[in-house]
């Protein structure tokens, strides 16, 4: 079975979702308010990218007729 780019992005979304949730949770774990900070950092970066993958597949849904995410 071979996968398409959106499958790759998609793939890469639900990773990218994953860490986020990881940073979120060690910026509430760890010690040290600089550490803290990073990983919040680091995650609302992520989520960044999240978003733009996403929109890069909605945009691709859209131009294929796709109406959903999925």
């Amino acid at each position: 079975m071979e996968f398409s780019t959106t499958d790759y992005v998609k793939k890469s979304l639900l990773d990218t979702q994953a860490r986020i949730r990881e940073f979120m949770d060690y910026s509430d774990i760890v010690e040290g308010d600089d550490l803290r900070r990073f990983f919040k950092s680091y995650a609302e970066s992520e989520a960044h990218h999240a978003q733009e993958m996403r929109e890069w597949i909605e945009n691709k849904q859209k131009k294929s007729g796709q109406n959903h995410f999925s």
